[in-house]
């Protein structure tokens, strides 16, 4: 059985061989192999920093992948291809340097394993302040909303569905005078608030008192149980004439309700068929957003990335990213 010195002496035994690995020449963390470390949490913390060296001299390009030859005639023109750009990478630079934190990961992973025998993931993320979500670079979210580089642009209300700890709404935010957030989890609620962000009630958004700009359903569709029902409710809360929607879906599809399920299926299924990512952006496209009264007016492939943990330092999923207008515009 571990004493509390033992736990010290592997923490300590853990910084210094992370510190050991860094001095190594770039490329060559030391001349071990991964089967000549015994410790499991040491030969994890090699093989993942091993990992991160490849992928800081990888550009990703595999990422932003698509066949625009896939798509109908009208939607090809549509479709915007991005690249890693220089806030992406510093995104990712920051996981690398957090999963390095090797007191903070542990101290995380057993927070999370006793937090979740009741709490919700999101939450445990919140409570801890880990797992900032990254999906768009400013340029990449001027590029969509068809802003000119350097022009200021400026309007009165935004607004985040599902806005997590806020980081990806202080993207939009820049660009309005209000900025509101809904969010089921009490703690993220907090870290929203912090931001200085409003958060509204599940059904004091789409009450009608205000209209919106700009609002951002980022990764819902997918975790909610009423998606067709939402969609409804953004295109009547939008600004007529001049509001739009961002809307981020990852596929391929899987729904998963976090809260307010038992069995965590959702009550309005969407109907998204195709076996490839082409496929599915269409079918979201034709069977999704234009029953709902949208069109599109430009959409994307772009890497959803999410903080690590000690022995990943990110996790990416890929979201097809969609600029909706209301069709009677």
């Amino acid at each position: 059985m571990f004493t509390i010195t033992d736990t010290l002496i592997c923490l300590i035994s853990a910084v210094a061989f992370v510190n050991l690995l860094r001095m190594a020449t770039p490329g060559q963390p030391g001349d071990w192999s991964g089967q000549q470390i015994r410790n499991p949490l040491m030969r994890n913390i090699y093989y993942r920093m091993i990992e991160d060296q490849r992928h800081r001299e990888d550009t990703h390009s595999y990422w932003y992948e698509f066949d625009v030859s896939a798509l109908p005639e009208d939607l090809r023109e549509k479709f915007i291809g991005f690249h890693q750009d220089l806030e992406t990478t510093q995104f990712l630079e920051l996981c690398y340097e957090k999963a390095d934190w090797i007191f903070t990961q542990l101290r995380h992973s057993l927070l999370r394993y006793i937090l979740s025998w009741f709490m919700t993931s999101t939450s445990i993320n919140g409570w801890l302040k880990r797992g900032s979500m990254f999906i768009f670079s400013r340029c990449q979210l001027d590029a969509l909303l068809d802003i000119p580089t350097g022009w200021h642009w400026q309007a009165e209300n935004m607004l985040d569905l599902g806005a997590g700890d806020g980081m990806v709404t202080s993207q939009l935010a820049r660009y309005f005078d209000n900025v509101y957030a809904t969010e089921i989890s009490e703690i993220m609620v907090k870290r929203l608030q912090e931001r200085g962000y409003r958060v509204l009630g599940i059904s004091e958004w789409s009450n009608g008192t205000r209209v919106y700009d700009i609002i951002s359903c980022l990764n819902l569709l997918d975790r909610c149980d009423r998606p067709i029902s939402i969609l409804h409710s953004i295109r009547q809360s939008l600004r007529r004439g001049s509001g739009r929607a961002i809307v981020a879906v990852v596929l391929p599809f899987k729904p998963y309700v976090e809260f307010g399920s038992t069995d965590h299926q959702p009550t309005e299924c969407l109907h998204i068929e195709g076996k490839t990512f082409e496929e599915q952006t269409v079918s979201l496209i034709r069977h999704v957003f234009t029953p709902a009264g949208f069109t599109v007016e430009k959409f994307s492939k772009l890497p959803y990335l999410c903080e690590g943990d000690i022995n990943k330092s990110f996790f990416v999923l890929y979201d097809a990213v969609f600029v909706l207008r209301p069709t009677d515009v």
